[in-house]
């Protein structure tokens, strides 16, 4: 079956839906979405998955005593689905180290500005956009990277850019933003599963098709 992927979705999934679609598209080769997770009983994101009878699973934070709790029972489930990669795609939780760690170079986030800019603790949705326009920043747009143990700090595989208009506001920024996180993520996806990543210290080497 190739790359068995989980996606952790918090919110509506349109990130995710980028990805089912490059998947139905059969644009990532011999991958497979099995699993579809989220700490939000209600997020948008396991309606999509279910609407293409992809398993789903929603685990209630305040059902574990701490984050640690949470994420070790999150990972006995990923390891029923022998699970390869996991796609964060709006999670809004941070992850632990224990479970970076068993993923270690294993996960991968899309975030809505050029990093290192912009990113790390507090930065995400609307935050982002606001931090944008108030720092005057020309250009904004998204990154797709490696998770680690820190915060928005893994190494960055693929780059999109996008101006910043005068008449901008975060919702019509996040709105531009969007549509080349959709673009970028699922081509991501595929360098993966295509095994042309390579890391090389802070650098995402993309490999030469095989």
């Amino acid at each position: 079956m190739g790359t068995k992927i989980a996606v952790l979705a918090s919110g509506a999934g349109t990130n995710l839906q980028s990805l089912l679609d490059a998947w139905r598209a059969q644009q990532l080769r011999d991958a497979q979405i099995v699993l579809v997770a989220s700490d939000k009983p209600q997020a948008g994101a396991l309606k999509r998955g279910a609407a293409l009878q992809v398993p789903t699973l929603a685990l209630e934070p305040g059902n574990f005593p701490n984050a640690v709790a949470f994420d070790q029972e999150l990972l006995l489930h990923l390891a029923e689905y022998d699970v390869d990669l996991v796609c964060l795609a709006g999670y809004m939780r941070i992850l632990t180290p224990a479970f970076v760690q068993t993923y270690s170079n294993r996960i991968l986030n899309i975030h809505p500005s050029l990093l290192p800019a912009f990113g790390g603790l507090g930065m995400y949705g609307h935050h982002v956009h606001e931090a944008v326009l108030e720092s005057g920043a020309k250009f904004s747009g998204c990154t797709v990277h490696f998770v680690d143990e820190g915060t928005d700090t893994g190494p960055i595989i693929l780059q999109a850019v996008v101006p910043v208009m005068d008449q901008d506001t975060p919702a019509s920024l996040a709105e531009r933003v969007l549509i080349e996180e959709h673009r970028i993520y699922p081509r991501a996806l595929a360098l993966y599963c295509e095994k042309r990543l390579q890391i090389a210290g802070r650098r995402v080497q993309i490999l030469e098709k095989a």
